[in-house]
C-alpha cells in the first residue's frame, strides 16, 4: 500500500473512531469503481486528487480550445473574423502538436488545410 493510501487509511479509522462519519449519505453501500480503469493502479490516488482539485491535462484544455475555435470559424462569414480565428487555430494545433503527446498532428495528417478546406466549401 502506498503512503498516501495508508495516510488516508488512517485519517478515515480515526475520523470513524469518533464518529463523524455515522450519518453520511450512502453509509454502508459500496463506492462506485474508480472512473479510469485504464490508469495504473499506482497512479490512480493522484488522478483522482488532480481529478478533484478541478485539475485538466493541458492536452484535453487544448482540444477545447481547438473545437471552440473550429466552431468559430465554422459560424463567421466576415473574412478578417476568419482568418483570425484560422490563425488561432493554427497555433493551438501547433501547441497540441509540440506537446508531445501527438507529435507532428498538422504536418502528418494535413488536419488544418483539410479542416480549412471544408470550411471554405460550406462557403
Amino acid at each position: 500500500m502506498w503512503l498516501i493510501d495508508q495516510l488516508v487509511e488512517a485519517r478515515v479509522a480515526q475520523a470513524a473512531a469518533r464518529g463523524e462519519l455515522d450519518d453520511l449519505p450512502g453509509a454502508g453501500r459500496p463506492l462506485p469503481p474508480d472512473d479510469d480503469p485504464l490508469v495504473p493502479e499506482t497512479l490512480r490516488t493522484a488522478h483522482r486528487l488532480l481529478k478533484n482539485a478541478g485539475y485538466l491535462p493541458e492536452e484535453l484544455r487544448l482540444r477545447g480550445e481547438i473545437r471552440e475555435a473550429e466552431d468559430l470559424l465554422r459560424a463567421t462569414d466576415d473574412a478578417a473574423a476568419r482568418a483570425c480565428h484560422a490563425r488561432r487555430l493554427r497555433l493551438l494545433l501547433e501547441r497540441l502538436s509540440r506537446s508531445g503527446t501527438h507529435a507532428n498532428l498538422m504536418a502528418e495528417s494535413g488536419y488544418f488545410e483539410a479542416l480549412c478546406a471544408r470550411m471554405e466549401a460550406r462557403r
